[in-house]
């Protein structure tokens, strides 16, 4: 769908009226109903802290106002969003603006709009103010079953998107589509809610190319920093499932850097350890383990073979739970950047998905 350009609605960046007769209403950070990891900060901002985290909202006419920026100057994240049910675009919002962004809707009458984040939470949180439209309301989150999704850059939906600025060009977030990747794709084919825990290079026990921090050391932290001691509030949510795809990069070669050889001991013990820190925020929830599509040959034998094993150990260690379930990917030939999926190769693998994901809903 291609957005018409309104002149007549620089009223929302400017107060003017500009002939504009309906009457403008504002709607502010805190009366926003996010999903995904946020917080309200000191200002009275939301605060998107992570990949996907994401607001709606309806309004009537032609266009809306939002205010988002980010609190460095002359640093740029990314906003993307869905307009009446249909994917539009990713919106750079660069630090030290203060200019709305102004979303336009082909015609009058009500509207709903999807704000997503589609950056990871590394690349910094992205600040909503207020929103302006007439008849502008905030949507409630739907009353869907919901899945979290942890994982690495794979999950992130980063080095995906390379429609607007070539692979090997401009920053790593600029490729980022946090909308496109498997996750967000599987849930929204399943009606289902969804979160991303998700931090590029990550791993079980040491990241791609370094010993840490790795995601048992993160995880707690709102922002996946370790330095950041604000703590996330885990009874925010109640996932049905709880989706785990971790280990590409615990296996990684290191790119380069000095780097010893994969210990599946360290890594099936420190993964049995997170999946019980995992279990004693969400005690209710389904635990699915996923391998990589990124991983080939014996590395990816020896992945399904840890997985194996940690399911037996969390099995018998809950033995009154549902049972970890498990899901191997076929091994993908990724087109994206830097040997990440592509934003189509993130739809090969949510169709692969979607069955396993919608026996665990249906069985949960």
């Amino acid at each position: 769908m291609k957005i018409r350009l309104a002149i007549a609605f620089v009223i929302l960046a400017t107060g003017k009226s500009y002939g504009y007769k309906k009457s403008t209403d504002t709607i502010f950070a805190a009366q926003l109903k996010p999903i995904g990891r946020t917080i309200i900060n000191k200002q009275h901002q939301l605060e998107l802290i992570t990949s996907a985290a994401h607001f709606g909202f309806s309004f009537k006419g032609t266009a809306c106002a939002v205010y988002a920026t980010i609190a460095a100057a002359g640093q740029h994240n990314y906003l993307q969003y869905e307009l009446d049910g249909v994917y539009q675009k990713r919106i750079r919002i660069d630090g030290g603006v203060t200019a709305p962004l102004i979303i336009k809707a082909d015609g009058p009458g009500k509207h709903i709009v999807w704000i997503y984040k589609a950056t990871e939470a590394h690349t910094g949180a992205i600040i909503i103010s207020k929103i302006a439209a007439p008849g502008i309301k905030s949507m409630a989150i739907p009353k869907l079953p919901l899945i979290e999704f942890i994982g690495n850059s794979i999950t992130c939906g980063a080095a995906a998107d390379d429609s607007e600025i070539p692979c090997g060009t401009g920053d790593y977030h600029d490729h980022h589509n946090a909308y496109m990747a498997y996750g967000p794709r599987v849930s929204r084919a399943l009606n289902a809610n969804f979160v991303l825990a998700s931090v590029s290079g990550i791993g079980i026990y040491r990241t791609w190319n370094r010993n840490g921090p790795s995601m048992p050391q993160v995880y707690e932290h709102a922002d996946f920093q370790v330095n950041n001691q604000q703590k996330w509030d885990f009874n925010t949510y109640s996932p049905k499932i709880v989706s785990i795809a971790l280990g590409t990069n615990d296996m990684s070669k290191g790119d380069g850097s000095p780097r010893a050889a994969f210990d599946t001991l360290q890594f099936v013990a420190d993964y049995v350890k997170f999946v019980q820190l995992v279990k004693s925020k969400y005690p209710k929830s389904q635990i699915a383990l996923l391998s990589s599509p990124m991983i080939r040959d014996t590395s990816n034998t020896i992945l399904q073979h840890c997985l194996i094993s940690i399911k037996k150990q969390i099995d018998i260690i809950y033995p009154r739970d549902k049972p970890v379930a498990t899901f191997f990917f076929k091994a993908m030939d990724a087109h994206g950047c830097s040997g990440h999926p592509s934003v189509v190769d993130h739809e090969i693998l949510a169709e692969e998905l979607k069955p396993f994901f919608e026996g665990l809903l249906k069985a949960n």
